[in-house]
């Protein structure tokens, strides 16, 4: 980062769809201009708010990306790198290192924490569904992400009929401790963010918390490498399993960095 105590807006996840979209429609392979199968996090690092945003005071912010396509995956950070400056916001980045995350172990069941919030329900044009709160204890909340996944691993053709059908059990816990704590201290788990598609502006509630998924292993990998919920390819729906070394060692680096 060259100019450390920039800023972005509070949720930039919309600036960094804008710049990866820009990546793929300008980039020489065309066959990845709609590509959406991936999923990305917000900018980490040492961050202080203000009434502008998220001023930045580390010397290096990190970007957590996830696809399963390995082909792409090495045709997107390819492209990354063939930019010598970036501009988020007013942050003024130039690419630096790529470190892969280990192989994770997930079976039937798995704690999650999310990276980036969680859409349960689309958006819509002129229309205000896509803000509109959803317990996250009740049925109606699961099903909702259990309908989007299925359709979007149905839409990989990697699965075939049979093994969708099978697909059948899909439970989303949330931590009630965790809830209750926020709410007791008069903090929020869910909010109203903002989203570009086709250049038109939408806005969805996003929620993050802490939970236990209970659906196969085969699914438990979707949602681990491409999100959970709607518009994981803006950037929400990042999860990442709860104890993994990587949140260790975001919290070792956030230490350093405090």
């Amino acid at each position: 980062m060259k100019n450390r105590g920039a800023y972005v807006p509070f949720h930039h996840q919309y600036l960094l769809a804008q710049f990866i979209k820009g990546l793929l429609m300008f980039g020489p392979d065309k066959t990845y201009q709609g590509y959406t199968q991936f999923n990305f996090s917000g900018l980490k690092g040492q961050t202080k708010i203000s009434r502008k945003g998220l001023h930045y005071y580390s010397s290096k912010v990190t970007l957590v990306f996830a696809c399963a396509d390995r082909e792409f995956l090495s045709y997107f950070t390819a492209q990354l790198f063939e930019q010598k400056d970036i501009m988020i916001g007013s942050l003024h980045l130039v690419p630096d290192s790529i470190e892969e995350e280990p192989p994770v172990e997930i079976q039937t069941e798995a704690k999650f924490l999310c990276i980036s919030p969680i859409v349960p329900v689309p958006a819509a044009f002129n229309n205000e569904q896509g803000k509109k709160f959803i317990m996250p204890e009740s049925d109606e909340f699961s099903d909702l992400l259990y309908d989007s996944t299925i359709s979007r691993m149905e839409a990989t053709g990697k699965y075939t009929p049979e093994q969708l059908t099978s697909f059948y059990k899909f439970q989303l816990v949330p931590d009630p401790g965790y809830l209750q704590r926020l709410q007791a201290a008069g903090k929020k788990f869910a909010r109203i963010y903002p989203l570009y598609d086709s250049d038109v502006k939408f806005e969805v509630r996003g929620y993050t918390f802490p939970f236990t998924l209970y659906a196969a292993p085969e699914v438990q990998r979707f949602v681990y490498e491409n999100g959970l919920g709607y518009f994981c390819h803006k950037g929400f729906g990042m999860l990442d399993v709860a104890g993994n070394d990587s949140i260790k060692r975001e919290q070792q680096r956030d230490a350093i960095y405090a």
